[in-house]
Parts: structure tokens; sequence; C-alpha cells
């Protein structure tokens, strides 16, 4: 949905960065963790959006969305939303929303009270829209729309003022010049360097291309497989076939990209599958994702029109999405995906995919990672401060996924180091290793997040109590386990392998232990021996 030159991403997007450098080695880590198999340390937070089904520019958290479909970033640093299901484009720049192109209030709505699109060029202002996704920009400045319910793609040139490129408002497969042609829902939209613009037409199944001139053809071939969708009711389904261009097919294709070649990644929706087509060379090949066969020829089941969608991260070939959606071509040549039935973002890079954010239950959660949650993830984009914004469609949310960094001041001393959050721990003894765990001094790591450390004898035995509220831990000096107790809660006890110790007058105990027992995500980073506590 983005055009390369306005992807500046910097730094490697595989982990914690320390000065825009990968900083997770392999190997295990010193809490028992795996290190360095792809997982990127990052924060999830709301950008604009209270997540009502509403229509209300303003102050970006107090604004509502309809479904926002797609993102795309702008010259100037704003990021323009297809609102989808309220038929404008709204721009958010400096914490505020605006409407950039269809009528700021909804001029008519529907039994249900919701807006109607409509079909209008013209000024920014007076001009209507029907269910706008895929968004792009070309090199001049121009923005152009897969008017999806609109069966058009239409133009906001630099002067505000809204044309159709090409399509009616009528659904149908032609090629022609402009306003001859006809699409079924197109659902995204890529503009080249040199002009060209090419439209994942998703209801035809097919890659269209539009020329310089508006002429429109068609680059993929059309589906001959047919379905019962109802009894005494058939219709045209998708297929898959990789190969040459003009023999290949799809299966409502729905999101675009162009790489540094000016090739094309699909994002092949139906085909829970990332294709990529080699204009020059005319070939379309699969390059992630993989459904189970149902017969040896056959991916699809019986008037099944899509193939079957999964979640597993993994070699590429192997991995698996649930309706992938809006793409975005990295600065390192990586392909973010908005899997939007995974409700994550996942990231293709050297024949891998990984997780970057979300799990494949539906949420509306802020916090780390897998701990935060999305509702159908649309769309994508790097923005030029190189966090990641997510069009979060039925969340009605726009939202950020900003790259951990370690604090600066965290060097390679060979000391073991503690960081909460941002911010570097100080301790009164040094933290140390002892078989294979990252151990502390329990007084600074407990006051450091507002707990009271009590010291109990029973049965002969110290035992360390950190309380806070209504929750309380207890670690026995020698012994291994932990006790977590919680008003109105039977006590939990957590098996460890290590125990907590007294050296120096100072009590030791497992950093990871005591930080998930109260609710704290821990990342080991191997390079500067780091342990990194963060709220979920």
């Amino acid at each position: 949905m983005k055009p390369l030159k306005h992807i500046l991403f910097s730094g490697v997007i595989a982990a914690t960065l320390i000065g825009g450098t990968s900083a997770l080695a392999a190997g295990l880590d010193a809490d028992g963790l795996k290190s360095g198999t792809g997982q990127i340390l990052s924060d999830v937070s709301t950008l604009a959006g209270i997540g009502e089904f509403e229509d209300t520019d303003g102050a970006a958290l107090q604004a509502a969305f309809r479904s926002p479909g797609s993102v795309l970033q702008l010259a100037d640093g704003s990021i323009l939303i297809a609102d989808t299901r309220n038929h404008v484009i709204r721009k958010l720049k400096d914490g505020q929303v605006t409407t950039f192109a269809g009528p700021a209030l909804a001029v008519v709505k529907n039994a249900q009270g919701f807006p109607t699109g409509g079909l209008l060029d013209g000024k920014a202002s007076e001009a209507f829209f029907n269910e706008p996704m895929g968004l792009a920009l070309d090199a001049k400045g121009n923005v152009y729309v897969a008017d999806a319910g609109n069966h058009a793609i239409r133009k906001i040139d630099v002067n505000g003022i809204v044309s159709t490129v090409a399509g009616n408002g009528i659904p149908g497969n032609k090629d022609g010049n402009g306003s001859e042609a006809t699409f079924n829902h197109p659902s995204d939209i890529a503009a080249s360097a040199d002009g060209t613009l090419y439209v994942a037409d998703s209801l035809n199944h097919t890659i269209r291309k539009i020329a310089g001139d508006g002429r429109v053809t068609t680059l993929t071939a059309a589906t001959t497989r047919v379905i019962q969708v109802r009894p005494g009711e058939a219709s045209f389904a998708g297929e898959y076939h990789d190969g040459s261009l003009s023999t290949a097919t799809f299966n409502e294709p729905s999101g675009l990209a162009l790489d540094g070649k000016g090739n094309l990644y699909v994002s092949d929706t139906g085909n829970q599958r990332i294709r990529y087509i080699d204009l020059d060379a005319g070939k379309v090949s699969t390059v992630a994702g993989s459904t189970p066969t149902v017969s040896a020829s056959a991916i699809y089941g019986k008037n099944e029109l899509y193939a079957g969608g999964d979640y597993a991260d993994g070699e590429a070939l192997k991995a698996k999405f649930d309706f992938p959606k809006g793409l975005t071509v990295t600065s390192e040549g990586g392909l973010l995906i908005a899997d939007s039935l995974n409700h994550s973002v996942r990231y293709l890079l050297n024949g891998q995919v990984t997780t970057i954010a979300g799990t494949p239950q539906t949420g509306e959660a802020d916090g780390v990672e897998q701990s935060a949650a999305f509702y159908n993830s649309s769309d994508v984009l790097v923005s030029t401060q190189g966090n990641l914004v997510v069009a979060d469609a039925s969340n009605n949310k726009i939202r950020k996924i900003t790259p951990y960094q370690l604090p600066e001041t965290v060097s390679n001393d060979g000391q073991v180091k503690v960081v909460s959050g941002n911010k570097l721990i100080s301790f009164d003894a040094q933290p140390e290793i002892q078989d294979g765990r990252t151990m502390v001094p329990v007084r600074a790591i407990s006051e450091t997040f507002g707990y009271k450390v009590t010291y109990v004898e029973r049965a002969g035995k110290s035992v360390v109590q950190l309380s806070k509220g209504d929750l309380t831990v207890e670690l026995t000096i020698g012994e291994s386990g932990i006790t977590r107790m919680q008003a109105g809660l039977p006590d939990l006890k957590v098996e460890t392998d290590v125990a907590p110790y007294v050296k120096q007058d100072r009590t030791y105990v497992p950093v990871r232990f005591f930080a998930e027992q109260i609710g704290l995500d821990v990342q080991w980073q191997a390079e500067v021996q780091t342990a990194i506590l963060r709220v979920k």
C-alpha cells in the first residue's frame, strides 16, 4: 500500500535495538530463555481512536473511526487513514484527526444510522467515496485510493481535487481506458516510480495494471473454478497457480507492495499466502505461507471459497497465515504483513516468518509483543520515526508498535545488569549469574516495583515476603519454589530450579521468577548481560 521511497526504516527489525543494531545473541540466556530466535522486542500503544464505531474528528485519542482499512504516510509525516465504513479519508497530524477527503460530516445515513457512500469527484471536501480501502502515494505527492465499494480507482491530487482514474462505479471485469474499464471491489493499489499503478482487483481475483495514459490491462489469468454458494446458485471463485504471469491465478488478492526492484508482493488473501510477481521475468512465485491439501491436487474443500487459514511462524513456506492483508517492504528488504484474522503483525525476512506483535486471539490491549492484542489488523506501515503504524480495523483504532531500545547507559562492561523499561536499576550489591539464572539483591528489585520486603521465620526457615496491595510473593532461603498469594484466590506454588541465598548480608533472588509472578515480561540481552523487565 506504500511506495518504497516512503519507507525509511533504520536498523534491523529483528531484535532489541542498541544503536540501531541487532542486540539479541544466539543461544540460551541466563534465565533459560532462548535468545536470537527472531523475537522482536516492542511496545504497542494506541495512536488514535477511542474504539467506538463512530465518525469523530478531534484529538487523536478521542477521535472515532469505522473500520479503518489502510494507512499511508505523507512527506510531511502525517498519516492518512482510509476510514472504510465512514467512506472518507482521514488525516492524523500533530495529535489531531481531521477529514482529508470526503464530506467531514455524513450527509446521508442508512436506516441503521450509518454513513452511506457515493461516487462524486471534485474538491476533496465535497467528493464522495464508497468503502475506500488501499492507499498509495506517487512521486509527485498525489494520493491514490482503491475505492472498493465504487469499484474504481480514485486520485486526490496535491491541490485537493478528487478525480476518478479508472472504473465507473459498476462492478465488472473489463480492460480499457479510464471509465471504460471495470473492477470488482479493488482492495489495494501500488504506485511505481514511473507512475504505473497496480491494483489488487479482489473479487475478480486478478492483478490489474493502469498505465500512465489511463489504459487498464489485466496481468494475471482469470479463474475458472466454480462453486455452489447456495442451492441453485453458482459463482466463480479464486484459484492458486504459480508460474507464468499470464497463467498464474489468485484468490481475492488484497494487499500490494513494491520492492526495491520494482516487483510486486501480493497478499493472496483467500489462498493464505504471500506471492511475488517478478514483472521483468513475467513469473509468479509463492514466498510465504502454506495450507493443508484437501487432495493431491487441491487446497480447497468442496464448494469452499478459501483455503484454510492457520497460524505458525518459522520457515517461510511452512508458515501459516489467516487472511493476510496489508503489506509493507522495509529498508532491509523484509516484508511486514498485517495478518488480519490472526490479529497480528508478521515479518518475512531471509526466508523466515516471525510475529512482531499480537496473537491469533482477538483483543484490544496495549502492551509488549504478544501481550498486546489486535482485532483484524488490516494494514501496516513503517513511519519515518522508525515505528510501525497499524490499522486495527475491528477495534476502530490506529495502533503504534515502537521497537524497544535499551537505555544509553547500558554498556558491554561484563557486569550483570537489570533494566525496568528504559531505566537501569541501581543495586547496592552486584547482581550475578548462578546456575544459569540471573540473581539480584531482593530489596532493590522489590522497591523498584513498589513492593515491601519482610522477613519471617517459619519452621526454622527464613522466608522472604514481598507485598504490595493484596498480593504477596514468598521465597524461602535455600529452597526452590515461589508461592504467590492474593486475596480471594487460592495460593499458587510455582516450581523453580534455583533457590534464594544470602551473600554479604544481601538476599539474592531469581529475577525472572519474581518478575513473572508480579506480571512483568522478562527478556535477556546476552551481548550486554542485561535482564529486561517490562510491564506486559
